[in-house]
């Protein structure tokens, strides 16, 4: 099972407090790279107190602002798998799946849906629905640029989210609590509620907030369910690749040299409760007819419990032919 993966490390409860804390404060020091290149690009004598964020972001090109944007979670990311190795004792793949390697297959499926369904709402939208909210705005080198920063950064940051919510948090506060629906719920309002001070939400409202809190759940499920991130790390990243490659828009998190561009002004709607309630179901109707997910309420109910060690006799000496390490 894939929280009991972590009863395999060092799991004490000071070293998931200490890891959250340290893992938080190297997010928020990724960002000063951000800062000083705005602070050089505008000056040292600018009157920083009179710009607000949005003033202060587009002193640099749109390029450079989302490479930046995406360093922090790059660093938060190197912090997190290196606590895991050295504070938890934990390997990639226990952080990663239930299974005895990670299973790429899985990635590449999620994605490749994913991207097939975004690409496809979207220009189904641009051609036949809402022409009127599009403009085009592809720029050749500015676009080769943002591909070659998005390729390598994106998986970066999406990864990082996912990592950490879905997997370090998911684990811990699933062996601590010991049901493995409390940490379903915890890290997937966490999860959205971090969502808040996007841009997007100050555009269309705060019923938005329900898609990035059911995104959440829809992510957690799915690792619940197939015991292991492979499935939710290939959703995270194609959805976040699309975003930034294909369609942008002044009032969201990626505003990006993209081929198209939402000129609209939207506020949440009926659309909101479509995604959560029609189409995420949907995607895991898909998934779990591939994976043949079965035992639904145990998966995402049930408790959580330390494996038993399994051992054998010989005469006077005992086997111990268990994975579990002796400090778990």
């Amino acid at each position: 099972m894939y929280i009991e993966q972590a009863f395999k490390s060092k799991n004490n409860v000071w070293r998931y407090i200490l890891g959250t804390i340290v893992t938080i404060v190297a997010m928020f020091a990724g960002q000063l790279p951000l800062a000083i290149a705005v602070i050089f690009k505008i000056g040292i004598t600018g009157d920083f107190s009179a710009m607000d964020e949005a003033t202060m972001m587009s002193a640099l090109n749109s390029n450079l602002t989302f490479f930046f944007l995406l360093l922090s979670f790059a660093i938060a990311l190197g912090a997190l798998l290196f606590l895991v190795k050295n504070l938890h004792r934990q390997s990639l793949t226990q952080l990663t799946t239930s299974r005895k390697k990670i299973d790429w297959s899985r990635f590449w499926f999620s994605f490749g849906l994913i991207v097939i369904l975004n690409v496809t709402l979207i220009l189904v939208d641009f051609f036949f629905i809402s022409p009127e909210n599009y403009v085009l705005n592809f720029n050749l080198i500015p676009f080769l640029i943002l591909t070659a920063i998005a390729i390598v950064m994106v998986p970066l940051q999406t990864s990082f989210e996912e990592y950490f919510f879905r997997g370090y948090l998911m684990q811990g506060i699933g062996i601590k609590t010991g049901y493995r629906w409390i940490p379903l719920v915890i890290t997937s309002v966490v999860f959205g509620g971090l969502h808040y001070w996007n841009p997007e939400v100050t555009q269309m409202g705060d019923l938005v907030m329900v898609s990035y809190i059911g995104t959440g759940f829809m992510l957690g499920i799915m690792t619940l369910m197939d015991e292991g991130l492979e499935l939710p790390l290939g959703f995270h990243a194609a959805n976040n690749l699309v975003a930034a490659l294909l369609v942008t828009a002044y009032w969201t998190a990626f505003n990006t040299e993209s081929i198209l561009r939402d000129v609209s002004s939207p506020v949440a709607g009926w659309d909101v409760w479509v995604s959560v309630l029609v189409i995420y179901p949907l995607i895991l109707l898909i998934y779990a007819k591939k994976y043949h997910w079965k035992n639904w309420g145990n998966r995402l109910f049930g408790k959580v419990e330390r494996p038993v060690v399994n051992q054998t006799y010989r005469g006077n000496d005992i086997e111990d032919l268990s994975e579990i390490k002796e400090d778990y």
